[in-house]
């Protein structure tokens, strides 16, 4: 008898196998690939995901974001490749506590030429990296809006860093959205400002947003959440 059970049992096994791997196929993370320009739509403003490194991106600014941390602790992934790029400038200000990544934190570079491809970059600090949540993204949104009119640049590129600053756990789409608000937040303080004649008009034309390979899609909704809710439905 258990020579004639034993067919029924491979047979049931090859087809749980079997049924299982369009399940896992369809579950895979969608990889967009290197060099893809994502439109997000929306009537507030223009803004598109790209996917891109941050040392690789052409731009007038480009804004990338540091944790706080022990200066032995090494850079990753993106930022490992603009500290290269840099010569290890972003390794010195750590080492030296120049740039400590404390939240609100920024700093505005000039990079020399053939380093990378924007002309400016701006630091803004993280904060503590064990404590970090999505909400945190809106204050560094609204600051990246405002030091992006303060010094004119009028069309930033913004990489988040946090995967790679090692905070994991987290959803891009809910980075994106976070960021996004506090962006609108920050537009909307410089049209009050500008309305009330104590302030100058917004400037920001463009925002584009870089993600990684699997992580575009949900960016790009992540951001059109945001835009597509606020009360802004106009550029200025």
């Amino acid at each position: 008898m258990p020579s004639q059970r034993a067919p029924s049992r491979i047979s049931l096994t090859l087809f749980l196998a079997t049924a299982l791997v369009p399940l896992a196929s369809a579950q895979a993370t969608p990889s967009t690939p290197e060099g893809t320009r994502l439109s997000v739509t929306n009537n507030t403003l223009p803004v598109e995901v790209f996917v891109e490194s941050p040392a690789l991106a052409e731009g007038d600014l480009q804004v990338i974001c540091l944790f706080q941390s022990s200066p032995q602790n090494k850079l990753l992934a993106s930022l490992d490749v603009m500290d290269q790029r840099l010569n290890g400038l972003l390794t010195t200000l750590r080492t030296t506590q120049l740039f400590r990544g404390d939240l609100g934190e920024t700093l505005v570079i000039e990079p020399k030429p053939g380093t990378i491809k924007a002309r400016r970059l701006l630091l803004i600090g993280l904060g503590d990296r064990a404590s970090f949540t999505p909400q945190r993204e809106e204050l560094i949104g609204e600051i990246v809006y405002t030091e992006s009119q303060r010094i004119g640049a009028d069309a930033p590129t913004f990489a988040p860093t946090v995967l790679d600053g090692g905070a994991t756990g987290f959803n891009t789409g809910e980075v994106a959205k976070e960021f996004m608000r506090g962006f609108l937040r920050g537009r909307a303080i410089a049209t009050q400002l500008s309305v009330s004649g104590t302030g100058h008009a917004p400037t920001i034309t463009k925002l584009t947003f870089l993600a990684g390979a699997t992580h575009a899609i949900d960016t790009r909704d992540g951001l059109a959440a945001a835009l597509n809710t606020s009360t802004t439905t106009k550029v200025p």
